[in-house]
């Protein structure tokens, strides 16, 4: 029995991973630094690295460290604004909400990030739960965010599925005792998903209905 879905956030909801490496990589290219997506991929799902971690060890300490930074937070943030939910997300959220199954989001960013995107993206009345990193709780591959989430859902993790597009947030939520469907994007299509129990190219090749088969595989 399928009681209850947990969905990761970034790139898996929304695609807001493509604006972070791309805001990432124009501040490299304005150092003299290439960033690349092999460079980036390992931030993929975490908040445990700073993004301007490869440039500091490419050219040294940045002076000016806290001005790049909130520059680069804003053309991320004007980036995102404009993203729209990844294929299939709408209906496949609202026919799991119809069913009557209990959703949270399990992800490494803050809560007020997620839920500001969920209702710009009229997803967030769908949720029961938005469990996310900080105020002591670790981010991924820590499987602190899927325990909290399944926590307050009040349902034991073996009957709840984990979306995720990521190796990090795969590791999280299998630590955490639930089964992970992949759901790759772009940028971590390329990566080595195989820790989940499926893998599928998108939410529109994906049913309630059909859950329970595609883990079986």
């Amino acid at each position: 029995m399928i009681a209850a879905l947990v969905f990761d956030f970034d790139g898996l909801i929304c695609d807001t991973e493509t604006s972070a490496f791309e805001t990432a990589r124009d501040i490299y290219a304005e150092h003299g630094v290439e960033l690349t997506v092999a460079m980036w991929q390992d931030r993929i799902g975490t908040s445990g690295r700073p993004w301007y971690a490869d440039l500091e060890a490419a050219i040294g300490p940045l002076p000016d460290v806290d001005a790049i930074v909130e520059r680069r937070r804003i053309a991320h943030h004007e980036r995102v604004r404009s993203e729209t939910a990844m294929p299939g997300v709408h209906a496949f959220v609202a026919s799991a909400a119809g069913a009557g199954m209990r959703l949270a989001v399990a992800s490494s960013s803050s809560v007020g990030w997620v839920e500001e995107h969920l209702a710009r993206l009229e997803l967030l009345r769908h949720f029961d739960v938005l469990s996310c990193a900080g105020a002591g709780v670790v981010s991924k591959p820590a499987p602190d965010v899927y325990v909290a989430a399944v926590a307050e859902l009040g349902v034991e993790p073996s009957v709840a599925v984990a979306f995720e597009d990521s190796p990090n947030g795969i590791a999280a939520a299998k630590a955490a005792g639930l089964r992970c469907i992949a759901v790759p994007n772009h940028l971590t299509g390329t990566l080595d998903l195989s820790a989940a129990d499926a893998v599928v190219d998108s939410f529109e090749r994906l049913t309630v209905d059909d859950l329970a088969t595609v883990l079986d595989r």
